[in-house]
């Protein structure tokens, strides 16, 4: 929505004063819950809410004593980058019993807990909604006991419940992404990176077995992720003689001269006839058959461990701050809700919907309607397998249309880590269409240079994990060789362009349709995919490579943090890449949990770096003794990471000294993240297939001719879609002079950071707050 049609609504008159809220994790731990804590504990103190922990789960809400205390602000510093969770989870029976209940409903009102924050599994929330029904009932019966007075059963007579889902299988209907999934696969994905080097020395075989007893989620994208050559998920098993389709496939792959081979295994994964398919059976399978060397690698709770991604405490912490505004918002005519993310936006769901159609899944699987299971488990899921099939297995020549058309790729700007997987799926799925598939090495300039090659199926194998670009990537826009790549087109025939890259592509695409007039060999589809660090390309919320560099830039926050509270009394300044765009800067500052981020987007003057000061002289009376400052290189032209260094430490003398960090080019580099390869092929297949489309639609009398705007498109994420939008008209929303969008929605999340470091700020709430229907829910594509 744009400001226009909406007042915005902010959540000042939200007060939290004479409320108190139990946040409490339960069922299996997740990375991330601990972001979530402390978002819920810092939001609601900063509403003026009294905030509880309850200590192991549902147990220690039973037990009482101890194991619910009042947390103060400092309770949650150094919890962000902690996997697990600090306030302990357990598997609880007697909640499950009336009597457990009456004793927990006892216990939260001695301390006048009416509220309660949530983050578990579907288990978890179930449980939690049984509690809020039988609410009223179990405090007359208290009342009728003695053990609580009728005022009290006046007085707390309804609870609130919000939920936030904690599970790394991502099995939880209604959410796109569930806390913890995004670093249970960042530990596959590494494990993979690794066994990948070690197979390719011996030729083997490894049969990976990953998390997922009901959900094949984790097996799915990991497979997308690293190019896996077959995988088996609960939810779509192989059909009747898997085994000789499989087999056949490993041997084609080893005579296309690949030396390894990669299956991977959901631990629940099961055959048409719902027997299980194991990771030993898979391995025989292999030697019996084939004689592969093989070998069986189970991840177990390794995926579970580790630190939680940028991605996990950026979703923790919106989700945290949200819950406590559903609950402040809650009415006893409410529903239990579940805070949750569809695209980027932050989405309140009816709890029980959401649970009813998660056990809507596992009711398919068991009933054998699979098809079904995989469209419940909704778009996106189903986009993953989707995408999967299409690009793992080849079609033998025989059986690929012949279209007659050639379409070329290339990278374009700075390198992105993701890149590489793009460019993979757009070749595969090239071909798949029939097309021949062209690579342009070098950019722009290597177009011109003639630095063209046809490229084939097996040539991008093993390209998902690479960081970096290996087609080589220029900054040169096209303006100054429009006759030379006019005439590469013409001598290689080319009928399309797909343009891997970040603003100079923009930039490029826009050039060469304006040439259009001059040269008929631009009039042809063209399409962009965004890759770029510094996510500053018109049109798309993300763009490849964004998710690497701030998982970078949070990795290395976490090391400098760790040196600044041994040191005591250190303020660090950071600073990050991005250009004008503080994307990096900004959600870097939410995932490291900073203290301040500069960035051009939101002029700062001196009065601002002075406050900044001030507020860390403060911070350092108090147990954190450590500060963190991030800064956007071009934030301010004059305001300077040294002029920042040099006043912090003139200003903070005695009371805490400086030192200075540039990132610089390590963002840029480093294997892609599972996001950056997953949303890269996602992207670029569907890309592909617009371009298949166009061809068809602009093929006349013999020849291609494209001379609309809307065959000249970018292809971006808006909000929960992924959308084409002609470049033409994307012009009126750019700042040509800083590179960046004039509207960015991250800028809506500047507020967050701010409140969870202890600034008062103002949060514009417009966007959040009303409850949606889970079947209308549409999943981001």
């Amino acid at each position: 929505r744009s400001a226009m049609d909406h007042q915005p609504k902010f959540f000042e008159n939200l007060s939290g004063t004479g409320k108190a809220i139990g946040v409490l994790t339960s069922g299996g731990d997740a990375q991330g819950m601990n972001a979530a804590v402390r978002a819920v504990v810092r939001m609601g103190i900063y509403v003026k809410a009294k905030v509880y922990f309850v200590y192991e789960g549902y147990q220690g809400m039973v037990d009482g004593g101890d194991n619910i205390v009042e947390v103060s602000w400092e309770s949650v510093s150094s919890i962000l980058q902690v996997g697990g969770t600090v306030i302990g989870s357990a598997r609880c029976k007697s909640f499950r019993t009336r009597e457990g209940r009456l004793q927990a409903a006892c216990n939260l009102v001695r301390r006048g807990i009416t509220n309660l924050c949530v983050i578990g599994g579907d288990g978890s929330l179930t449980g939690a909604n049984l509690f809020r029904e039988e609410w009223s009932g179990l405090l007359e019966e208290l009342a009728r006991e003695g053990k609580i007075d009728a005022e009290a059963v006046k007085k707390y007579a309804y609870l609130n419940i919000v939920g936030m889902v904690g599970s790394i299988d991502n099995d939880f209907c209604g959410t796109d992404m569930t806390i913890g999934t995004d670093s249970a696969l960042h530990r596959i994905i590494e494990v993979v990176d690794a066994i990948m080097t070690t197979a390719q020395s011996h030729q083997r075989t490894f049969v990976l077995e990953v998390m997922g007893r009901h959900c094949g989620y984790l097996a799915l994208v990991s497979a997308l992720a690293c190019g896996a050559d077959w995988v088996f998920i609960p939810e779509y098993p192989p059909e009747e003689g898997w085994e000789d389709t499989m087999c056949v496939k490993l041997s084609e792959n080893r005579a296309r001269k690949k030396r390894l081979n990669i299956i991977i295994v959901a631990e629940g994964a099961i055959d048409c006839h719902n027997k299980p398919i194991t990771s030993e059976k898979v391995k025989d399978l292999v030697v019996q058959r084939l004689g592969f060397d093989t070998r069986v690698t189970i991840l177990g709770h390794v995926q579970r461990g580790g630190t939680p991604s940028a991605f996990d405490r950026i979703l923790a912490s919106r989700m945290g701050v949200e819950a406590v505004l559903a609950l402040l918002e809650a009415t006893p005519a409410t529903p239990a809700c579940v805070v949750s993310l569809s695209g980027n936006q932050a989405v309140r769901l009816p709890l029980m919907e959401c649970v009813q159609m998660t056990q809507e899944v596992q009711k398919a699987m068991d009933e054998g309607r699979f098809l079904e299971a995989v469209r419940l488990r909704g778009r996106s899921f189903e986009n993953n397998l989707n995408t999967y099939k299409l690009l793992s297995h080849r079609k033998p020549d025989a059986e690929l249309p012949k279209t007659n058309f050639n379409v070329a790729v290339l990278n374009v700007g700075a390198p992105a880590a993701g890149m590489n997987a793009a460019v993979r799926a757009a070749v595969r799925v090239g071909i798949t269409e029939g097309h021949k598939m062209f690579a342009v090495i070098d950019g722009f300039e290597g177009f011109a240079r003639g630095k063209i090659k046809e490229i084939s199926w097996g040539d991008v194998g093993g390209w998902t994990g690479q960081g970096g670009s290996i087609l080589g990537t220029k900054r040169t826009l096209p303006a100054k060789y429009l006759e030379k790549i006019a005439e590469q087109m013409r001598t290689n025939n080319i009928n399309a362009l797909m343009v891997i890259g970040g603003f100079e592509a923009y930039l490029g695409l826009l050039e060469l349709s304006a040439a259009r007039e001059k040269y008929d060999e631009f009039c042809v589809p063209m399409v962009m995919v965004p890759a770029t660090v510094s996510n500053n390309v018109p049109g798309s919320d993300f763009s490849i490579g964004a998710d690497t560099a701030l998982n970078t830039i949070t990795d290395t926050c976490d090391r400098i943090k760790q040196s600044a509270s041994g040191t005591k009394r250190r303020v660090f300044i950071i600073e990050t890449m991005g250009g004008y765009c503080g994307y990096l800067a900004n959600m870097g500052a939410l995932a490291a949990g900073a203290d301040a981020a500069y960035i051009f987007e939101e002029q700062f003057d001196i009065r601002e770096l002075q406050a900044n000061v001030e507020h860390l002289t403060e911070k350092m009376k108090t147990s954190i003794q450590r500060g963190l400052v991030l800064r956007n290189e071009n934030c301010n032209e004059n305001y300077t990471t040294d002029f920042i260094y040099q006043l912090y430490s003139e200003e903070g003398k005695g009371v805490f000294d400086c030192r200075k960090n540039v990132l610089g080019h390590m963002q840029q580099g480093g294997a892609p993240s599972p996001f950056d390869r997953n949303f890269g092929t996602k992207i670029s297949a569907k890309a592909m297939q617009w371009i298949s489309k166009k061809l068809k639609e602009t093929y006349r009398k013999g020849k291609v001719f494209a001379n609309t705007d809307d065959s000249v498109c970018l292809l971006g994420m808006r909000r929960r879609n992924l959308v084409f939008q002609p470049v033409a008209e994307l012009k009126t929303e750019t700042d040509f002079v800083h590179r960046i969008p004039k509207e960015q929605w991250w800028l809506k999340l500047r507020p967050l950071m701010k409140i969870l470091a202890k600034y008062k700020t103002s949060y514009d709430v417009s966007d959040s707050g009303q409850l949606e229907h889970v079947a209308m829910l549409p999943k981001e594509a």
